[in-house]
């Protein structure tokens, strides 16, 4: 199934939209601090959210959900409800926000420790997931299949030996949140469905320390590792252009 066609004007919301998206996540990064909790940064975003002239898309009735951005923290992956955990240093926590603009969706996330010091380890974590996303990302050269861009996901995770959640996947978006295709984050070249210029995606690893079984909390909700290991998560939307592609979620 392909995405329906986008005009030039929604492209460009698109880009405008993904701007302000990465806005709000460069101030939020300077708010993510020990000691401040999970509700008091989601409140923050609800504003900035609402001052750049945007709307959460989470919070619509499209989704529901219950806050206007996903708070995961350590063993969380995706999905999770923000609360009142305060954050400690050391935490290891993942933000995925999906806001409208002119009628049209864009999705990021990124994924970083409270305090800014990272053990080995989990330095490894967030270095390795997030090089994942931008092999993915530099794997379009123009129209591609979507097997060419999990395969370039799944070489950096597997290189790096982290766990790859695999019941989870990237999405085309757009006029929806969710659109056609699915992207994988593991896959074989040269196989998927086909992506066009003008197609608008939201390529997005996540990884674990551990193994890749997940689990649904009792909230219905949020996405945790099933053996406890901690998990990071990285997501940009792209365009398919004519000979590669664009980032719409960066400054």
């Amino acid at each position: 199934m392909s995405q329906r066609e986008k005009t030039v004007a929604e492209i460009q919301a698109m880009r405008e939209g993904g701007k302000i998206l990465a806005t709000i996540f460069d101030g939020l990064k300077k708010q993510v601090k020990a000691g401040v909790s999970e509700l008091e940064l989601d409140a923050w975003t609800e504003k900035e959210i609402a001052r750049l002239g945007a709307t959460s898309t989470y919070k619509t009735d499209e989704v529901n959900f219950p806050a206007v951005i996903c708070i995961s923290t350590n063993d969380q992956i995706v999905h999770s409800i923000p609360t009142d955990y305060v954050l400690q240093d050391g935490d290891v926590v993942s933000f995925d926000l999906v806001i409208t603009y002119k009628k049209m969706k864009t999705d990021s996330a990124f994924t970083m420790v409270v305090g800014g010091n990272p053990n080995g380890v989990v330095k490894h974590l967030i270095k390795a997931t997030e090089r994942s996303l931008y092999a993915g990302v530099d794997a379009i050269k123009g129209p591609v299949r979507t097997g060419d861009i999990s395969a370039a996901v799944e070489k950096v995770l597997s290189d790096a030996k982290l766990g790859i959640i695999r019941e989870l996947v990237g999405h085309g978006i757009g006029h929806e949140m969710h659109e056609p295709p699915e992207v994988a984050n593991y896959g074989r070249k040269g196989t998927g469905a086909f992506l066009n210029v003008g197609d608008t995606i939201a390529i997005e690893p996540m990884a674990t320390l551990g193994g890749e079984k997940i689990k649904v909390d009792a909230d219905e909700w949020t996405i945790s590792t099933k053996d406890g290991s901690l998990a990071a998560h990285f997501e940009h939307t792209v365009l398919i252009t004519e000979d590669g592609a664009e980032i719409l979620t960066q400054l």
